[in-house]
């Protein structure tokens, strides 16, 4: 049997440093997505660069290619499974990547046999592991999610079952984290997580900040308090308006601030209140502004007073 094409949708857009999975085409590879950025897009490819796969050329670089639309996909919101049945179709961290395979064994103590159709291979995983496969379909997840994020119309709110940090914070995970240093307020970094190191804290590895000496991606101890959840994908008109409240793309993260202008050919000037800055940037920079407030994401709906 032919291997299952991607499925994804080419109306989707990732601004620039959006987290994303990239799958393959390539022989060995089918079935697989791995944790990648956005670099830049057009019309119909993405360039992107991956956070797990390293250049031939330069095992110190992270690989960088421009693929097709229908490779990139949104990262899947996280999901918590206890348990999973003999038949089911999953996802399995391994080699860097989430490989599809079928569920052929409960080996009990959270543990399974997973079978690779394309590789015919069988290995045993944890279920912190697995993940249910599903295909990102016309802007949607099929299957969809069992407790699909709803937003309210009237206050904004995107609801979510409360669950425990160990839960939401799996090893491969993509989450933001954020800082209290001077100069990085308001700002948030794309990372993953490696491990959990204690019961409020992990260590995670950044996706776009590399280490002192450059030799590879930043990794660092980050308590709970300043990690969340990727934000969800959002609805956006074809332009924001003047006071919403947004946040940029730069430097190598995301900065909250408000549009104080709107200007022509899709540009807009953005106020930096923690540093009192005004910067333009273009409308694939920026993206809705969002908190995690009590397990729920809040949706800005207002300017800041400013």
């Amino acid at each position: 049997m032919p291997p299952k094409p991607i499925t994804t949708t080419p109306s989707s857009f990732f601004p620039r440093g959006t987290p994303v999975e990239i799958g393959s085409h390539d022989a060995g590879f089918v079935g697989s997505w791995f944790a990648g950025t956005v670099l830049s897009s057009n019309r119909s490819k993405y360039s992107v660069q991956y956070e797990t796969l390293v250049s031939d050329l330069d095992p110190a670089e992270p690989l960088c290619e421009t693929l097709h639309v229908s490779q990139v996909r949104p990262v899947p919101p996280g999901e918590t499974r206890g348990c999973f049945l003999v038949g089911d179709n999953v996802d399995a961290y391994w080699n860097d990547g989430w490989w599809e395979g079928v569920v052929t064994e409960d080996l009990g103590g959270g543990r399974f046999e997973v079978f690779f159709r394309v590789s015919e291979e069988q290995i045993e995983f944890g279920k912190e592991h697995l993940r249910l496969h599903r295909d990102w379909v016309s802007g949607k997840w099929v299957p969809p999610f069992e407790q699909q994020e709803k937003v309210s119309n009237a206050a904004g709110i995107v609801a979510s079952e409360a669950k425990t940090t160990q839960e939401i914070f799996i090893k491969g995970t993509i989450v933001e984290v954020s800082s209290d240093e001077d100069g990085f307020r308001g700002a948030w970094f794309a990372a993953s997580i490696v491990e959990a190191v204690e019961k409020d804290k992990f260590l995670v590895q950044y996706q776009n900040l590399r280490a002192d000496d450059d030799s590879c991606f930043l990794r660092e101890e980050i308590d709970t308090l300043h990690i969340r959840p990727y934000p969800p994908e959002t609805l956006v008109v074809d332009r924001f308006n003047l006071f919403e409240e947004v946040d940029a793309s730069y430097n190598d993260g995301w900065w909250v601030g408000v549009i104080s202008k709107v200007r022509v050919g899709s540009k807009y000037l953005v106020y930096f209140r923690d540093t009192d800055e005004e910067m333009e940037f273009e409308h694939s920079d920026l993206r809705p502004h969002q908190d995690w407030i009590d397990s729920k994401w809040v949706i800005a709906s207002r300017a800041l007073n400013f």
